[in-house]
């Protein structure tokens, strides 16, 4: 695949061998409404470029996988409807057909090692969904395959914890829990489950990232970050909301792609909105780790 488009800004930081953190864009086409989802977006890049480094917005656009978008391609995104979401094997269809969508974590780990960025930040990884462990995301042979440092809030809380963390163990995928020893829950700090290593400051990761590469893995680091304590959901109520739409999704037969996007926004109505809350601060704190890590980690190691 040929990456034919990066911006200005990405294209300066490069030649002068910037910091730069990579961000997906399925949060702003499928994740929020607008024009909250365009707020979310200018909000993370900012947070990146007062952490001193560069943001580089990866989507698709009319066919042109772009590597940092201008604030208009972040616009036509953020209002497009029936947009693609773009994984691993979407790739293709889109690039053929001057289609545009946003891309998961898949998708933006798929074309980091091609334009040589090491750090990326995420809300949530996907993972082993609860009561079909046949279906996995493609985010989980991903971060296997692409030796990148992923900042999140660990797995989306919908999905099967456990079975998610055995799986990136089995992957060699090490979970770095960011001044925390349990891997968060996504909108709650803790499940009550180990993480692999424990690094306090950003240099300690990048210490851990290193470490791990040399030794030959090249699979990811991922990084979880548990989200800010004011804006944080308690477990138990978390987990009622979750039950609730999980029983719903069965009952309406939604499978596929459309599972995360319709249980996010029907867990974020029942928690009258908290969710979605706590998924904006932590997006916005996973942006700030991750531009300091990349101020320590480089673009070339």
């Amino acid at each position: 695949m040929k990456i034919n488009s990066y911006s200005k800004e990405v294209l300066r930081a490069k030649s002068e061998n910037k910091p730069i953190v990579a961000l997906e864009t399925t949060v702003i086409t499928h994740g929020l409404p607008y024009p909250l989802n365009l707020e979310l977006a200018q909000d993370m890049e900012r947070e990146v470029r007062e952490q001193g480094a560069v943001p580089a917005t990866i989507g698709v656009v009319g066919g042109r996988v772009c590597i940092g978008l201008a604030e208009e391609e972040i616009e036509t995104l953020a209002k497009a409807e029936d947009i693609l979401k773009i994984s691993r094997r979407d790739f293709s269809g889109a690039i053929a057909k001057g289609l545009s969508g946003g891309t998961t974590v898949a998708g933006t780990l798929t074309v980091l090692p091609q334009v040589g960025i090491r750090v990326f930040a995420t809300g949530g990884i996907g993972g082993v969904h609860r009561g079909a462990a046949f279906d996995v995301s493609a985010d989980l042979p991903a971060l296997s395959q692409v030796p990148a440092v992923v900042v999140c809030a660990g797995a989306k809380a919908i999905l099967d914890l456990p079975a998610t963390i055995e799986y990136l163990e089995t992957m060699a995928v090490p979970v770095v829990g960011y001044k925390t020893d349990q891997f968060p829950a996504f909108y709650a700090r803790t499940s009550g489950l180990p993480v692999s290593v424990r690094a306090d400051t950003a240099e300690e990761v990048a210490g851990i990232a290193r470490a791990h590469w040399a030794m030959g893995v090249q699979s990811a680091v991922l990084v979880v970050v548990p989200p800010p304590e004011e804006d944080a959901l308690a477990e138990e109520v978390m987990e009622e909301a979750i039950d609730q739409a999980l029983e719903e999704a069965q009952n309406l037969k939604i499978r596929g792609q459309r599972v995360t996007p319709f249980l996010l926004s029907r867990v974020s109505e029942l928690t009258g909105e908290a969710s979605l809350k706590a998924n904006l601060s932590l997006l916005l704190k996973n942006a700030r780790v991750a531009a300091k890590i990349a101020q320590v980690l480089g673009n070339r190691e």
